[in-house]
C-alpha cells in the first residue's frame, strides 16, 4: 500500500496539516540545498543548514563543518553562511575586518560577486528544476494522449450500452472530422445536448459507424480544493443527473446552469455507485485565466468534467518529457504572475491570494486524490516558491540579486545603513503580505 494512502487515517485536520508540512519541507529542502551546494562549490562555507525555525530538536555536524538541523517550527528553513549576522544573510563586507583573507573569501559577503550571485540564485533555480523534473516524471510514468483521438478505455455512463472499444481511433464525431484532439474537442463543443451521438471509428482494418454517449457527459473528473462542490461532498466519479430538478446530459449544460445562477443556491441530483443522492451548494465567483491572457470571472462550483473515455496514451521519451515539464512550469509561472498583476490593478479579486491555511487545505485535497495528484501539487507549489523568491524585495533572494546588480554597475555594494533600512522595509512588506493572505484565508469564501 502506498504511504500516501495511509495519511487519511489520521483524520481530516491532521491529514491536512501533515500533507502541508510534507509538501513544504520537500520544497524548502530543495530550495535551501540549492543555496548550500552552489555556495559550497563557490567556496562559501555554510555554518548551519536548518529545516524549520525555533528550538532545535535534532542536529548533526558533518565533515565540512556544517551543522544540519531540524527545528520545531516546520514553516520554512535557512542556510546560515559564515559571516552572516542572521539567517537572512544580513551583514556587510565592512563587518569582516577581523578575518584573514582566506576566511573572508569563505564568507558570503567577502566572496566574489559571481559566487554570491550564483549562490543566491541557486535556491529559486533548484525550485524550478524540481518542478520540471516532477512534471517530467509524471509524463514519463503516466504517458501523454496520442495526437489522434483514440480510446484507451471506456468509463461507461448509466443507461447507455457502450459501443466504443479500447483501441478505436475516432475519425469523425457528429459528422465532423477529428484528425487530432483539438479538432475532436472542438467538434464535441458543437454537438447537441443529447445523451447519444454519432461516432465514426477505425477498428483494426474496418471503419465503423457507432452511436454512443456524448463525449463530454456530466461526469465528474475531479473536485477542486476549497470549492463549493468539495464542501458539499461531491466526489470524483459522480454523475450529475439533474440541476434543480432539470435533467442534464452534458457537462456544458451543468456549466451553463451554474453560470446563470448568479450565485444562488442550486441542488444537484447525483448518481454515485448506483445510488442516487441530492446535495445543495452555492456557486462562487472565480477568476479564471484565459489562454489568450487575462482573466474571466464566472460562477463556478469547482468541478472538472471527464471525457466519456480515457484517451489512449503513448510514452514520451526523456527529452520530450523534460520539455513538457519545462513548458508546464513556465505556464504556471506566467499564469501566476498574470494573476498577481491583475490583483494589483484591481482587475480580479484579491481573494485569489491565499495564505498558509488555504495552501494547507489544497495540500490535503491533493494528497487525498492520490500520489500523482500530491506530487503534481508539490511541483506547482515549488514553482510558486521559486518565483516568489525572485521578487525584488529585500530579505528575499530577488532583493539580494538587486543589491548585487547595483554592485556590478557601481563597483561597490550598498552601504551598511542602506542595507539595514531596506531589509527592515522588505521584512515589513513580507509580514504585511502574509497577514493579508491569512486574512483572505479566514474571510474570503
Amino acid at each position: 500500500m502506498e504511504l500516501i494512502n495511509l495519511i487519511p487515517s489520521f483524520g481530516g485536520l491532521a491529514y491536512t496539516v501533515l500533507a502541508f508540512v510534507v509538501a513544504l519541507l520537500i520544497i524548502v529542502f530543495v530550495h535551501e540545498f540549492g543555496h548550500y551546494i552552489v555556495g559550497r562549490w563557490s567556496g562559501i562555507h555554510a555554518e548551519v543548514f536548518s529545516l524549520g525555525f525555533g528550538p532545535v530538536i535534532w542536529s548533526r555536524m558533518d565533515g565540512q563543518g556544517t551543522r544540519w538541523q531540524i527545528a520545531a517550527l516546520p514553516l520554512g528553513g535557512y542556510v546560515k553562511f559564515f559571516g552572516d549576522s542572521n539567517a537572512a544573510s544580513a551583514g556587510h563586507v565592512d563587518d569582516l575586518g577581523g578575518l584573514t583573507p582566506e576566511q573572508r573569501r569563505a564568507t558570503m559577503h567577502g566572496a566574489p560577486l559571481w559566487a554570491r550571485t550564483a549562490t543566491v540564485a541557486a535556491g529559486p533555480v533548484f525550485n524550478f528544476v524540481l518542478s520540471i523534473l516532477v512534471f517530467a516524471g509524471v509524463f514519463l510514468t503516466n504517458g501523454v494522449a496520442t495526437e489522434a483521438p483514440a480510446v484507451g478505455s471506456v468509463r461507461g455512463m448509466p443507461g447507455i450500452t457502450a459501443e466504443l472499444q479500447p483501441g478505436d481511433r475516432i475519425l469523425e464525431l457528429g459528422g465532423q472530422e477529428t484528425p487530432d484532439f483539438p479538432s475532436f474537442l472542438a467538434a464535441a463543443a458543437t454537438l447537441p445536448a443529447e445523451p447519444r451521438v454519432a461516432y465514426r471509428v477505425a477498428r483494426g482494418e474496418a471503419e465503423l459507424d457507432l452511436t454512443d454517449s456524448h463525449p463530454l457527459p456530466p461526469l465528474v473528473e475531479s473536485v477542486h480544493p476549497d470549492s463549493a462542490a468539495r464542501e458539499a461532498g461531491v466526489e470524483p466519479g459522480d454523475v450529475v443527473l439533474a440541476v434543480d430538478g432539470a435533467p442534464v446530459v452534458t457537462f456544458a449544460q451543468l456549466r451553463e446552469i451554474v453560470g446563470a445562477s448568479d450565485g444562488g443556491p442550486i441542488t444537484l441530483d447525483l448518481l454515485r455507485g448506483g445510488q442516487k443522492i441530492t446535495l445543495e451548494l452555492q456557486p462562487r465567483r472565480v477568476d479564471l485565466p484565459l489562454s489568450e491572457g487575462g482573466f474571466e470571472t464566472r460562477w463556478l462550483i469547482g468541478l472538472t468534467g471527464a471525457l466519456y473515455f480515457e484517451p489512449e496514451t503513448r510514452q514520451p521519451g526523456l527529452v520530450e518529457s523534460i520539455t513538457l515539464g519545462a513548458g508546464q512550469t513556465w505556464d504556471i509561472a506566467t499564469t501566476s504572475l498574470s494573476g498577481l498583476w491583475h490583483m494589483v490593478t484591481g482587475a480580479i479579486s484579491s481573494c485569489n491570494l491565499r495564505g498558509p491555511i488555504g495552501i494547507a487545505e489544497t495540500s490535503g485535497a491533493a494528497a487525498s486524490a492520490g500520489l500523482t495528484s500530491f506530487i503534481w501539487f508539490i511541483a506547482m507549489l515549488s514553482t510558486a516558491v521559486g518565483m516568489m523568491n525572485l521578487f525584488p524585495v529585500p530579505v528575499l533572494d530577488g532583493g539580494h540579486l538587486v543589491f548585487y546588480a547595483y554592485e556590478a554597475v557601481t563597483g561597490r555594494p550598498p552601504t551598511a545603513r542602506a542595507l539595514q533600512v531596506l531589509m527592515a522595509v522588505g521584512l515589513a512588506a513580507i509580514l504585511t503580505l502574509m497577514v493579508f493572505a491569512l486574512t483572505n484565508d479566514i474571510f474570503c469564501p
